[in-house]
């Protein structure tokens, strides 16, 4: 599972504004009638509860919303650009360097996090008692651009931690329906595999932490590349190994 991405999000560039005049039979002096152009598309997150990683930005690639559309004559306004909708998982935290933007923390939750541009000025917005027919209009504003980081922090109701090979698999395994990877060596779980828990009509969410060694909190070996993910479990379970000489050593 991806946990923490970066890449750039473009939003779109207005659409111009156009420098038209009213042309009509019987209508010799009709004046500007450029319309506006179009907001361009900005870059939405989604909080998709049905994604369980980030692996679809792991390539790293520019992602860019739609440019807005010109304006046209007879005041007509340029449509609107696509937004660019991206969804992520549930319990994502979005980065702009060192501003947070947002925390994701429930299914449909939506952030902006790059505005579109908006629509240049057609010729009728220029148009003054001493200047009546100018001949020129207003480029669309470009859109904003971010270089985003974002990482996932799980939510479960119970993280399984303690040292590598203590059998936090194991009792996943026999808790819930998920696979995890198990061997007779250390460091299997090189990352938080998560599991339903079936308890009659109700359940809870277990995830499997892989296994913490002397100094994970100043980073030594997985460190906080998966501590951060028990922050938001409701219960930790320790799990200890009942064959060592000394289980609490």
């Amino acid at each position: 599972m991806i946990d923490q991405v970066e890449f750039v999000v473009q939003a779109g560039v207005g659409g111009g504004g156009i420098a038209s005049m009213r042309r009509e039979k019987f209508v010799p002096h009709g004046g500007p009638d450029g319309g506006d152009g179009g907001r361009g598309g900005s870059v939405v997150l989604v909080a998709d509860g049905k994604v369980a990683g980030l692996g679809a930005y792991r390539d790293g690639r520019p992602r860019t919303a739609a440019a807005g559309h010109a304006g046209s004559s007879s005041l007509r306004k340029g449509a609107a650009g696509e937004d660019l909708e991206l969804a992520v998982p549930v319990g994502s935290i979005v980065w702009d360097g060192e501003q947070r933007l947002a925390d994701l923390t429930e299914h449909g939750e939506r952030v902006v996090v790059a505005r579109g541009g908006r629509g240049g000025w057609g010729n009728k917005r220029f148009a003054t008692p001493t200047r009546r027919a100018p001949r020129f209009a207003q480029k669309g504003a470009p859109g904003e651009r971010r270089a985003l980081r974002i990482e996932l922090k799980l939510l479960a109701d119970v993280g399984l931690v303690g040292l590598p090979n203590a059998g936090k698999s194991t009792l996943l395994g026999a808790w819930s329906a998920a696979h995890p990877r198990v061997a007779p060596y250390p460091f299997t779980t090189l990352e938080p595999e998560l599991g339903v828990v079936e308890l009659g009509y109700d359940s809870f969410v277990a995830a499997d932490m892989p296994g913490l060694i002397e100094g994970a909190s100043q980073g030594v070996g997985l460190g906080h590349e998966f501590l951060r993910h028990v922050e938001r479990t409701r219960v930790l379970v320790h799990v200890l190994d009942m064959t060592r000489d000394d289980p609490l050593a």
